[in-house]
């Protein structure tokens, strides 16, 4: 291997990655480069080790007591434990013949005392080890504000009147279309009349309300066209002092860029968003309003925001959608005689992009259930043309199922407790993740608290529920490598299946049985926490990989040209190394959780 080559592995591997030309190559002229076949034993806790060892080619075993811990393979580095403090109860092995580089415990430790970055990635906790790694990968990503474009934010509809149109008729219909500027016609020219012009021309001059609206207009329209670059709309407001563009395509108006949406957009469009939402008064307008939801998703994640967080944003722009939708569907009389509800990942607020609809209506006792078919129908209709999908499992409000009075719910939870078989487990566990969006939310509490009261020291209820966390197998073996599916899969693994569903089914089982209201499910382990169920350091690894597993799934779905059933699949081949370590990490601690739970629930004894 060349000068070259070395010293491109090594500024290839972090955290040597950290460091300068200048001391990647102080480096160097430390290091020696090693061979060790096959079964030679390198540290265990009589041999002390006395290098950095950093892997070209080959595999290592670490074991603990002839326990199998991890696999290093290439670009891997150990044992930097062993060197920091002197001891260590690992036997490192070389389970296939080794090539790597040696750097002396001296140098190594030189560099530690030398170089905080360096000090930080080997001397932090794997919570904060973690969030480093992320906060790398997020700095490493270019931004997609740079090249968004005018058609994907808000655009305010415009307001036109004729120049002959007296000025208080033409500020009513202003009014009346909620417009903050009025586009004027005259022959062949368009004006604009905005704030500025009615301070000045009206307020502060001798023009009356009666006089034509043309003459406190200004002609010359600063003009962008909808396909072309947000940041080219940033240059024109800087250029020209305005506060709008007016915005066209093929040379016609089609609305009006706001210089306060455009920085909105940039920082976090998401309060934009949601007043967008609260303004629409059709399908349609909330059809536009819904456009900017991915691309929020996006600049959010690229600017290194956690998943947890973005979903939450997210969910609650999607819960104002609900509500707007209820109240445009349902008579005034009879939307405080019910409840809306969402269940899944929505009613956890940890939603990303459109999945499945899991809605429900919760109707009064003293109201009469067949009159809400006809509006839950329409409901389920509008949510598909606002891009909702339809739930496979029929889990929505158009469903009768999931349409009942106060006691036709208290029946079907005491159906759910008393009968156990996989369907009543499946209603259960989706139920147990209700949020209410609109309506009369006491309905669902009133539901919520029957369904704690028949789980009161029912242990065996508990157990059995809890053992559908285990039914998937953890994609990862006992060497460390990841376990791949078959046929079309045959280079993934399913990310849901193998650690998303066994933590927030374990954690909503433990939420029931603690009566925890909250639905989130971060929020559920904090609780849990506060309860003394789980220490301090577990609920902390326990988020954080939680978190892992959901950034590197949002990953692939954004990754994908289209949507696709396939969004769970995910190819580790597909990652960087420091990526396939975070997911590693996470999978272990997905498994130490599911010990927990077997433990906690005596699993073992279920049938």
């Amino acid at each position: 291997m060349s000068l070259f080559d070395q010293k491109s592995l090594l500024m290839s591997i972090h955290p040597f990655d950290l460091l300068g030309e200048r001391e990647i190559e102080k480096l160097m002229a430390q290091m020696d480069i090693a061979y060790y076949p096959k079964e030679t034993v390198l540290i265990n806790p009589r041999v002390r080790a006395e290098s950095l060892y950093i892997i070209i080619k080959g595999i290592v075993n670490e074991s603990v007591e002839g326990e199998l811990q991890n696999v290093y393979g290439e670009s891997d580095s150990f044992d930097a434990n062993s060197l920091i403090y002197g001891n260590t109860q690992s036997t490192f092995s070389v389970a296939e013949d080794l090539i790597c580089y040696e750097l002396p415990k001296e140098s190594f430790l030189n560099l530690l005392q030398d170089v905080e970055s360096f000090q930080n990635y080997f001397m932090q906790d794997f919570i904060t080890k973690h969030q480093s790694l992320k906060e790398r990968q997020h700095q490493n990503e270019l931004t997609p504000f740079m090249v968004s474009r005018v058609d994907e934010i808000y655009l305010h509809a415009p307001c036109f009147v004729d120049a002959s149109t007296p000025i208080k008729d033409a500020l009513r219909q202003m009014a009346n279309q909620n417009a903050n500027v009025v586009l004027v016609k005259k022959e062949d020219r368009i004006g604009i009349v905005t704030d500025t012009n009615l301070r000045e021309k009206l307020l502060l001059s001798d023009k009356s309300r009666n006089d034509p609206i043309g003459e406190i207009a200004t002609f010359g329209l600063i003009t962008i066209e909808r396909s072309d670059f947000l940041f080219n709309a940033l240059l024109l407001f800087t250029k020209h002092g305005v506060k709008r563009l007016v915005v066209t395509e093929n040379d016609a108006i089609i609305g009006i860029l706001e210089q306060f949406d455009l920085l909105s957009h940039f920082a976090n469009h998401t309060h934009l968003i949601a007043a967008s939402i609260e303004r629409s008064r059709s399908i349609d307008e909330l059809q536009s309003a819904q456009r900017s939801l991915t691309h929020l998703v996006r600049s959010l994640t690229s600017k290194g925001v956690k998943v947890r967080y973005v979903s939450k944003l997210v969910s609650e722009l999607n819960a104002k959608t609900y509500r707007k939708v209820f109240e445009m569907v349902v008579p005034q009389p009879l939307q405080h005689k019910c409840a809306l509800i969402i269940m899944g990942s929505e009613g956890r607020a940890e939603q990303i992009l459109r999945t499945d609809q899991d809605n429900a209506l919760i109707i009064r006792d003293d109201e009469d259930i067949k009159a809400f078919e006809p509006y839950m129908t329409q409901l389920n209709n509008y949510l598909l043309q606002l891009g909702f999908p339809a739930c496979n499992g029929n889990v929505m409000v158009s469903n009768p199922y999931w349409r009942r009075n106060v006691s036709g719910y208290k029946k079907l939870i005491s159906g759910w407790v008393d009968t156990l078989n996989e369907e009543s487990l499946m209603g259960l566990s989706i139920f147990l993740d209700a949020h209410c969006v609109a309506g009369d939310c006491e309905l669902l509490l009133e539901c919520r608290s029957y369904l704690d009261e028949h789980f009161e020291g029912r242990s065996d209820i508990l157990a059995h529920a809890a053992k559908a966390a285990l039914a998937f197998e953890t994609p990862l073996s006992l060497i460390g490598s990841f376990i791949l599916g078959r046929a079309e899969h045959g280079s993934e693994f399913d990310i849901k299946k193998g650690g998303i569903f066994a933590i927030v089914h374990g954690i909503r089982v433990l939420s029931l049985e603690h009566k925890i209201g909250t639905t989130n499910t971060t929020e559920r382990i904090k609780e849990l926490n506060n309860k003394g169920i789980f220490d301090r350091e577990f609920a902390n690894e326990l988020i954080e990989a939680y978190d892992t597993l959901l950034s590197i799934r949002l990953r692939f779905i954004l990754g994908q040209k289209q949507r696709s059933d396939q969004y769970n699949y995910v190819n580790p081949k597909m990652l960087s190394k420091p990526e396939r370590d975070l997911l590693k990490d996470a999978f272990k601690i997905v498994n130490t959780f599911k010990k927990f739970l077997t433990y906690h629930f005596h699993l073992g004894m279920v049938v």
